[in-house]
């Protein structure tokens, strides 16, 4: 069994580094080009259109999440221990000039998050909670190939919601486990059950009041644990304020291979960056739509933005913490430390023993939000592959045994295998993207024409007659709402 997942693990990696990356990068070189550096000039928009009133239906509610809520539910699985683990083991791998080629990676992934987002808004569809779609949902209806959306959505389903989430559950009760012996004295296997079935009964609570308690829950969460990670980190760095030019500086400096450290080569750095950048934001994976396409807009390129700006919150803000409190605080070249242990050893001799307990509640809400966030990408998935109760009731529950069984067995070969075959799904959906990107083009011009024209920009379908399988956007009062959503002018 080693060997076989020690060549699932070489296989993938090189298939995520010959394939998947150079066609995420090409991709998202001519989504720049073609659409004017969307993610760069559109930036003030992402911003206005996060808070966005959401329409309303004919009973006056929400028609369905609104767009923030939309983007915490992204924000949730993105947002991980991968942001602490990975980011750290970037920079003992390749050096602080890792960092700066996973800036780059995120800066070019921006505008295939945009692309992705604002397909999967096109192609969204109603259901009883409001709206639902993602990339099957675009595959079938864009492209006229359910078996591409069927493929894609099989291989999500058992990446997302049941082997990461796993992983997921798994670190919860490892990290859990570990700060109440440090706190008790107290140990024993028997902690990772505890933990373990409250992680997943927690888990159950949420994913079983369908989509509108996973945005609420997320909308609490995310920005709560973005906050207090901020927080730990700037305190690290306030610590070592001295060596923040240094460490600013040495991200640039040795992004290209000079003053390299590790015997980083400049290849190695710049594919560890890119790596990480890709892992962590998921811009291009086909994951983040399905989470976009549950809001309620007036047009398909608003979400487009907003999963944009998902991309460097994810990156720019969430990553660089990681990486500024350990370029900071740890002298990397003389370490040998990687992964979590990296970051709480910045943290804690930093800051005291204490930071190790805070880490604990940060990586538990890390990880807990990305199985909710998980959980949603495959309950979009499901529900595009059958739409009764009774598989989704099953699919639920499943969830829920994944992550107790996550949280006492560490199923390494599932992970490896999740981790190859994500690959697939990624490709899958980079070729579909690409196949649909005048239509992201169209909805992008026809937005900046009417945002020049003062208005807040409505999409309805007869401004594509030529495009076949748009279910919503009908009118514009079923757009709006009953009750007309003024937008702000400029």
């Amino acid at each position: 069994m080693e060997d076989l997942e020690a060549l699932i693990a070489s296989v993938g990696d090189q298939f995520w580094t010959w394939i998947v990356l150079p066609i995420v990068a090409l991709l998202g070189v001519y989504i720049t080009v073609r659409s004017g550096a969307v993610q760069i000039r559109m930036l003030p928009e992402m911003i206005r259109t996060l808070a966005d009133k959401t329409p309303l239906d004919d009973d006056g509610r929400p028609q369905s999440v609104s767009s923030f809520q939309a983007f915490t539910i992204s924000a949730a699985s993105r947002v991980g221990t991968g942001n602490i683990a990975g980011v750290a083991t970037a920079i003992a791998v390749g050096g602080p000039g890792a960092v700066f080629w996973m800036w780059l990676m995120a800066t070019i992934g921006a505008a295939s998050a945009f692309a992705e987002s604002t397909l999967a808004q096109l192609f969204k569809v109603r259901d009883k909670d409001g709206f639902r779609g993602g990339p099957a949902y675009y595959m079938a209806k864009g492209l006229r190939a359910r078996w591409m959306g069927v493929a894609f959505a099989v291989i999500l389903i058992f990446c997302f919601p049941f082997a990461f989430s796993a992983l997921q559950a798994n670190t919860i009760a490892l990290t859990m486990s570990s700060a109440i012996t440090q706190l008790s004295g107290v140990e024993g296997t028997w902690l990772l059950w505890v933990v373990g079935i409250l992680t997943a009964a927690l888990t159950g609570v949420i994913v079983f009041g369908g989509v509108r308690r996973i945005a609420s829950v997320t909308q609490g969460l995310v920005p709560v644990m973005a906050l207090a990670y901020l927080l730990l980190g700037l305190a690290v760095v306030i610590v070592h304020i001295d060596q923040l030019p240094a460490a600013f500086a040495s991200i640039f400096t040795q992004a290209f291979g000079f003053n390299q450290i590790l015997g980083a080569t400049l290849g190695q750095i710049i594919l560890t960056g890119v790596k990480r950048g890709m892992f962590s934001n998921e811009a291009g994976l086909g994951s983040a739509p399905n989470a976009g396409a549950a809001a309620a807009v007036t047009h398909p390129a608003k979400q487009g933005f907003v999963q944009s700006l998902g991309v460097y919150f994810d990156t720019m803000i969430v990553c660089s913490i990681t990486a500024f409190t350990v370029l900071v605080a740890v002298p990397i070249e003389k370490g040998g430390m990687s992964g979590i242990e990296l970051t709480e050893h910045a943290l804690t001799s930093s800051l005291g023993g204490w930071a190790t307990i805070a880490l604990a509640v940060v990586v538990f809400m890390l990880a807990f939000s990305s199985i909710i966030g998980n959980y949603y990408y495959g309950e979009a998935s499901m529900e595009f592959i059958s739409t009764k109760p009774a598989v989704l009731t099953t699919f639920r529950a499943l969830v829920v045994l994944a992550v107790l069984a996550g949280s006492v067995a560490a199923a390494s070969f599932v992970w490896t295998l999740a981790d190859a075959i994500m690959g697939v799904m990624a490709v899958i959906n980079l070729v579909a993207v690409a196949l649909l990107s005048g239509l992201v083009f169209r909805l992008l011009k026809d937005y900046s024409q009417q945002r020049r024209a003062g208005a807040d920009p409505v999409f309805t379908r007869d401004l594509m007659p030529d495009v076949q399988g748009i279910e919503c956007w009908e009118n514009a009062e079923s757009v709006t709402g009953p009750i007309r959503v003024v937008g702000r002018r400029r």
